[in-house]
C-alpha cells in the first residue's frame, strides 16, 4: 500500500443553548417554564392521533419552527403550517421517521444540526463523556487513486486503556481485527458498538505504508470522562516565559481546573501565552468566554459576542428581557463556583488552529481580536460562526421528559457575532503563520521541537524561519471524523424558554 505524499396531551420544550456541543444559566436569563402546546385532539373520528410514533415527528417539527436559525427560510417550517389543524396531522403522519423528518426540514447551508435518538449520549457527548478506549485518531486515504485508508494517533487519553499500552502519538495503523481499512468498511471497524477491537499497526517506510507485526488490544470504556487539558508547561525564551496550554475542548464544569492552570502559569510570571487548540472542535461558550477572561482580564464586563437569532426569537427576547440579553460579555468569576478568574492581562496571545478547529475555537479567536494581538497560527478553520441548542421534549412543568421517547435535536439556532458585528466567516478562519501538521512528523506533544509549537514560539520570539509549511501527506487527503463535530461544537450556556405557541 503506498502512502501519497505531496397529540391529546401538551408537550413542552425546554432548551439548553449551546454553540456546538451545558447548564449554568446566563444571569438576567428567565428561570420560570415556558410552555409550547401542541396541536389539540380532534373530535372528528376521522381525525388523525398524534401519539405514538408521531409525537416525534410532531415535537420534531415544534423545536425547529420555534427555535431554528433558518425557520423562515424553510417553506415546511412555516407558521402557517398548522393554520388547520388536520392538514398539520396528515403532514405529520405523512412524515413518520422523525430522522428522515428532521433531515428534510433542514436548510441547505446546514452543515451542522444532527438529531439523536438518546438524549441521555447526547448529553454526555457535550460534556466530553464518552465510550472510549483512549486512542484519539486521525484517518486518511492512502493515496488520491486508491481505497486503503490509514489511522494516524494523534494523542492518548491520560487514565484510557490505551494510556501506557504500545500506541502513541505518530504510530500508524492500517486494519482491525486483521481487515485492511478501506474507504467502504472504516465506518464499520472503527465506529460501531464493539468495545473492544485490534488495530493492526503500521509505519511508513520510503513513501509506502507497511504493517509492522505489531498488534494492540484496545477497549473502550464506557462513559469515560475525559480531560480537555491535554498539555500545560512553562517554556522559557528569549522573550521571558511563556505558557502554553493544549485545550481539546470547552467544557463548562471544567472551568476550575482551567482556571488552576492559569494560576500556575500566572505564579510562574509568564510573559506571554500559546493556546493551542489544533484539536478543539469547540463547546462551551461560557467555559469559552471564561477563557478568554483568563488570558486577559482587563475588559471585564465589555462585550466579548452578539448573538443572531431567527426573528421571532430574537424579537420575543428583547421584549421580554431587553437588548442585554443578546449580548455576552468578559467575566471575572467562575460561574461553576464563584471563583475569582485568574487573569493575565495579556494584551497578545498565539492560538494554534487548524482545520479541526471549530465553533468555540473560532469564536475565541474572533472575539477576542477587537482587544488583543491575536496571532493565528496553523491552518485555515472549520468556519462554523453558528450555534446549536439541546431540544427535549417535556410532558410537564416540573423537568420530565416524555416517557414515551428518549429523541432530543441539537438544531442550529443562532450565529454569533465579535463586538463589532463580524461573524461572516462561514469558510474558516486564515492563519497568520500558515503551517500545517504532518502527519508523518507529528512530534511530541509540548515539545519545543514539535513543529507547529516551535512555529508558535518563532511568532513570539522573532527567530526562525517565516515560510509557509506543507504537510508532505497531502492535507485534501484526510477524512472528516465522523464524530468530531458531535463531541464538541459549540454550546451557548443559558436555559432559554418560548411562550412563542400558536396552537
Amino acid at each position: 500500500m503506498m502512502l501519497q505524499f505531496l397529540p391529546n396531551k401538551l408537550t413542552y420544550i425546554i432548551v439548553f443553548v449551546f454553540l456546538m456541543g451545558t447548564a449554568c444559566k446566563k444571569e438576567g436569563v428567565l428561570e420560570e417554564v415556558q410552555v409550547i402546546e401542541t396541536i389539540n385532539q380532534d373530535t372528528d373520528d376521522t381525525a388523525i392521533s398524534l401519539e405514538g410514533e408521531l409525537q416525534i415527528s410532531d415535537f420534531v417539527w415544534e423545536g425547529l419552527n420555534e427555535y431554528y436559525y433558518w425557520q423562515e427560510e424553510v417553506p415546511n417550517l412555516a407558521d402557517s403550517k398548522t393554520s388547520d389543524e388536520k392538514t398539520y396531522a396528515q403532514f405529520i403522519n405523512d412524515n413518520s421517521d422523525p430522522d428522515a423528518f428532521f433531515d428534510s426540514l433542514l436548510h441547505e447551508n446546514d452543515r451542522f444540526s444532527w438529531i439523536q435518538d438518546d438524549y441521555e449520549e447526547l448529553e454526555n457527548l457535550l460534556q466530553g463523556i464518552y465510550a472510549t478506549n483512549g486512542v484519539e485518531f486521525g484517518l486518511t486515504l492512502a493515496c488520491s487513486d486508491c481505497d486503503e485508508v490509514v489511522g494516524y494517533v494523534k494523542y492518548i487519553l491520560e487514565g484510557s486503556d490505551a494510556d501506557g499500552k504500545n500506541i502513541q502519538r505518530g504510530d500508524f495503523f492500517s486494519g482491525v481485527n486483521g481487515i485492511t481499512l478501506t474507504r467502504n468498511n472504516y465506518r464499520d471497524l472503527l465506529f460501531d458498538d464493539a468495545l473492544s477491537y485490534t488495530l493492526n499497526m503500521a509505519e511508513v517506510q520510503i513513501g509506502a505504508i507497511v504493517t509492522n507485526g505489531i498488534d494492540v488490544n484496545l477497549t473502550k470504556e464506557e462513559n469515560f470522562e475525559t480531560n480537555p487539558i491535554q498539555v500545560s508547561r512553562t517554556i522559557q525564551t528569549s522573550v521571558g516565559k511563556i505558557g502554553y496550554i493544549m485545550y481539546n475542548q470547552f467544557v463548562g464544569d471544567k472551568s476550575p481546573e482551567l482556571n488552576q492552570v492559569f494560576g500556575d502559569l500566572k505564579s510562574q510570571g509568564i510573559a506571554e501565552l500559546i493556546l493551542d487548540l489544533r484539536y478543539n472542535g469547540g463547546g462551551s461558550v461560557l467555559n469559552c468566554i471564561e477563557l478568554a477572561s483568563m488570558i486577559t482580564g482587563q475588559f471585564d464586563n465589555e462585550i466579548f459576542s452578539k448573538e443572531q437569532w431567527n426573528s421571532k426569537l430574537e424579537a420575543f427576547l428583547i421584549e421580554r428581557y431587553g437588548v442585554e440579553s443578546l449580548t455576552d460579555r468578559f467575566v471575572n468569576r467562575l460561574a461553576e463556583n464563584d471563583e475569582a478568574i485568574n487573569s493575565l492581562n495579556l494584551n497578545r496571545v498565539v492560538i494554534i488552529a487548524t482545520s479541526e478547529s471549530a465553533s468555540a475555537s473560532e469564536l475565541l479567536i474572533n472575539s477576542l481580536s477587537p482587544y488583543i494581538e491575536v496571532i493565528h497560527v496553523g491552518e485555515q478553520t472549520v468556519g462554523k460562526n453558528v450555534g446549536s441548542i439541546t431540544v427535549y421534549d417535556y410532558v410537564d412543568n416540573n423537568g420530565t421528559k416524555n416517557p414515551d421517547h428518549k429523541y432530543a435535536m441539537q438544531p442550529i439556532v443562532l450565529k454569533i457575532a465579535n463586538k463589532e458585528d463580524y461573524a461572516d466567516y462561514a469558510n474558516g478562519l486564515e492563519p497568520d503563520n500558515p503551517i500545517e501538521e504532518d502527519i508523518t512528523n507529528l512530534g511530541i506533544l509540548g515539545n519545543i521541537e514539535e513543529p507547529l509549537l516551535l512555529s508558535a514560539i518563532n511568532a513570539l520570539t522573532g527567530t526562525g524561519k517565516r515560510i509557509i509549511d506543507k504537510s508532505s501527506h497531502s492535507r485534501d487527503l484526510l477524512i472528516k471524523d465522523p464524530l468530531l463535530l458531535r463531541i464538541n461544537g459549540m454550546h451557548l450556556d443559558k436555559f432559554l424558554f418560548s411562550n412563542q405557541g400558536k396552537r
